[in-house]
């Protein structure tokens, strides 16, 4: 069903996706699944085929509108950007000022998600036990591997935005977390967007676009023929990629020859080794506050979507 023209939730949870997908480590798809509308955003990004073409070339405009969940998808698209655009320079400077409290928030906002994503299976057996398992593994043997070195040849980066845009669309699996392990999140979610380097930013849109459609085939189809097992799968995904978000963590920056590798003056990092608190003093407890405030986010989103679900 066509959503009507203006949505300001609609909006504001494309913005929780946007967001979401700057952090290394947290997934839109989470954010989506959570606040309820990730089933209708698959479809809809599906519906994008030869008969939504043939319409919008005939100019049937109102039957392209209503094929293609237009509005929907068009308030989700324009939170994402805005957030993207508007929060890349305020997380650069949270994660160079404060990385422990960001973190922290987003810990806690993703381990709360492993409940409520999890709830929402249906019927626990052995199928989806073990998609549970699946996904808890593929998630923790991510985390595990060392990132690439940064790479701007254009085939490459359009090869990025296919990767990167299925791990966005994936509970769990963070976009920009595998833009690190591609070796080109600094380039591409921090660098080309501040600078709008479209060299840059147009391949790996390229390379998205057409991932983001063929991609929500496979998870259409996946969630009407084997639902509780693909959620089952998303929240073992999701449980996995906790560690990834573990507040206190040391940096291991990236060498070559025995040097370090920089740009601009700044040192690379490679990955992160997660240790624990070093002191329990006033920046211990901060960090817990925030992965309360992130888990009550969590609850809130949760409450309020079924507080709408009643009304309605």
């Amino acid at each position: 069903m066509m959503k009507k023209k203006f949505n300001l939730p609609l909006i504001l949870k494309g913005m929780a996706m946007g967001a979401a997908n700057v952090i290394p480590g947290v997934s839109g798809g989470t954010i989506a699944l959570i606040t309820g509308i990730y089933e209708e955003l698959i479809d809809s990004i599906k519906s994008f085929d030869l008969h939504a073409l043939k319409l919008l070339l005939k100019f049937k405009w109102k039957e392209f509108v209503e094929y293609t969940n237009f509005y929907f998808l068009i308030q989700v698209l324009l939170g994402l950007i805005l957030a993207i655009f508007s929060l890349a320079k305020l997380f650069k400077f949270l994660f160079e000022n404060y990385p422990v409290y960001i973190w922290a928030f987003f810990f806690g906002l993703v381990l709360a998600s492993v409940y409520y994503v999890g709830k929402t299976v249906t019927k626990w057996n052995f199928s989806t036990i073990l998609s549970f398992i699946i996904g808890l593994g593929i998630a923790i043997a991510v985390t595990v591997l060392h990132p690439a070195g940064e790479n701007d040849s254009p085939w490459y980066l359009f090869l990025n935005g296919v990767i990167a845009i299925i791990s966005m669309i994936l509970p769990g699996l963070s976009g920009s977390f595998v833009l690190i392990l591609l070796g080109n999140y600094q380039l591409v979610a921090i660098d080309a967007i501040n600078q709008l380097n479209l060299k840059i930013l147009l391949p790996f849109l390229l390379g998205a676009i057409i991932g983001l459609i063929a991609f929500s085939y496979v998870l259409s189809w996946l969630f009407k023929k084997y639902k509780n097992q693909t959620i089952a799968l998303m929240t073992g995904f999701i449980l996995g990629s906790l560690s990834i978000l573990w507040p206190w963590k040391k940096a291991v920056y990236l060498m070559k020859d025995g040097d370090y590798v920089t740009k601009h003056g700044r040192k690379l990092i490679a990955y992160y080794e997660q240790v624990l608190p070093q002191n329990y003093d006033y920046h211990f407890f901060i960090a817990l506050f925030f992965i309360i405030l992130g888990i009550y986010s969590i609850v809130w989103v949760e409450k309020s979507s079924s507080t709408k679900e009643i009304k309605e």
